[in-house]
């Protein structure tokens, strides 16, 4: 019965002061905020989020969707990072058993009586109390670390999506520019053999035989170059899409694709709710808030509750007899005294980390709004340059047509027909160009509000 009273008092001392926690509690830093986005042209809404929107809902090639699924179920970096999630939860599950008693057991046999232990079959439970809450405070701490480790999940997933979609668009460009290209050598070689049939019978000059030569070697030399571009990508997509590299399958031009082009525009704060790379730094900073609180609880003592029970007796034969049977239950306390400042170091160790931590996040949620910025001007602008360049490209192929034209019929030079063949050749090669920035463009615009991580 004394004993019984003993190990009650001893538990109600263990549960008390678990209201007892020192170290700072948290609040979130201060942010720079703003009304709406410097280049936006629709008014901010707090209510839309782009994280509504999925991501395989923005585009219209069932084959990219396809890329971007495989790439979710086989990409390297999204198994790396969910094993790491893995990896915190264990470690979380460790540091919550670090507020519960361990149990543990022994037992020796010695068959000499004489020998300096007897024989015993002994189980024992010790238990250190959480009184100034280090061990919460460690449990808190690893719990944002999971979520931080689950935000960085979600960036993997989003720059997967918006990797394989700007990849296939880059592809998909190159495709474009080789149709282009192999066109233009035709259409060059076409010319070349009528202006040397014409050289041969003497009605042209050398120069313009040479100046086309010149000009069919300029296109056929782009091929190579254009055919190496698209094997590195094809192999840079396969990477992503977690394949051994091979060649990847096509499914609309670029000029067939269709981007949603206006996402929900929600204020800059919104950010912080939508973009996991900005939740993830918050997460860390919390992290390493709340280990202020386990150095400092380090600062003060510590109390243990132990007990025993089993059976001990130097005869190895009796020892499961009534007499053997041992038990106890003790508490016990452990503290610093003096060790030249280093507890008070700890503290402000972990202070000055959680500074950085904080510093990170604030930084981290300016260089998302610049992201931001830097999106919405792009997209209006090259789709203003597109409008531009596509003019361009009518307005070339027309004097590329009637240049042609004065030329067979004597009015002017084949270096006029050459320099309007150079500028279409240009123009068109720019416009395509264009074409994957502007869908790219879009792409990124999506990622900087927060889209592409919600499955």
């Amino acid at each position: 019965m004394k004993t019984l009273k003993i190990f009650l008092a001893l538990f109600l001392i263990a549960v008390f002061p678990y209201g007892c926690m020192v170290g700072p509690k948290y609040t979130q830093p201060e942010q720079p905020q703003a009304d709406s986005f410097r280049y936006s042209n629709q008014p901010a809404d707090t209510t839309k989020s782009v994280t509504t929107i999925k991501w395989s809902t923005i585009f219209n090639d069932d084959v990219l969707i396809g890329l971007i699924e495989k790439g979710i179920q086989n990409n390297y970096d999204l198994k790396i990072a969910i094993a790491r999630l893995e990896q915190v939860q264990a470690n979380l599950g460790m540091a919550k058993a670090d507020l519960y008693p361990s149990f543990q057991y022994s037992g020796q046999v010695n068959t000499a009586q004489t020998f300096q232990w007897p024989s015993a079959a002994l189980a024992n439970m010790s238990w250190e109390l959480d009184f100034w809450g280090k061990y919460r405070h460690q449990k808190i701490a690893l719990q944002n670390e999971l979520l931080a480790t689950d935000e960085a999940r979600k960036v993997i997933l989003s720059n997967i999506v918006s990797n394989i979609a700007i990849s296939y668009f880059e592809l998909r460009d190159f495709d474009n520019q080789l149709e282009i290209t192999v066109h233009t050598l035709e259409s060059r070689q076409k010319a070349y053999d009528i202006i040397n049939e014409r050289f041969i019978s003497g009605y042209v000059a050398e120069l313009d035989k040479v100046q086309i030569e010149q000009q069919v070697a300029i296109a056929e030399a782009n091929i190579p170059l254009i055919k190496r571009q698209i094997t590195a990508l094809e192999n840079a997509i396969s990477v992503l899409i977690g394949q051994v590299p091979q060649a990847i399958p096509r499914g609309k031009t670029n000029s067939e694709l269709l981007i949603l082009t206006e996402f929900p525009n929600s204020v800059p704060s919104a950010l912080l709710e939508n973009r996991p790379d900005v939740k993830r730094q918050e997460y860390l900073y919390k992290a390493a808030f709340e280990r202020i609180g386990v150095a400092q609880a380090m600062r003060y003592p510590s109390f243990n509750i132990s007990a025993i029970a089993g059976f001990t007796n130097i005869m190895v034969n009796d020892l499961f007899n009534d007499g053997s049977y041992i038990q106890n239950v003790g508490g016990g306390i452990t503290g610093p005294i003096f060790n030249f400042g280093k507890n008070k170091r700890r503290v402000d160790y972990n202070r000055k980390l959680a500074e950085e931590m904080k510093f990170n996040f604030q930084k981290t949620y300016l260089t998302a709004i610049a992201e931001v910025e830097n999106s919405l001007q792009n997209t209006a602008m090259y789709k203003e340059e597109w409008t531009a360049r596509n003019r361009q490209v009518v307005a070339a192929q027309k004097n590329y047509d009637l240049s042609n034209a004065r030329y067979y019929n004597g009015y002017v030079s084949y270096l006029e027909v050459l320099d309007a063949q150079r500028s279409l050749f240009e123009a068109q090669l720019s416009l395509s160009q264009l074409t994957q920035k502007q869908l790219s463009s879009m792409v990124q615009l999506y990622k900087a509000l927060g889209g592409g991580w919600s499955f």
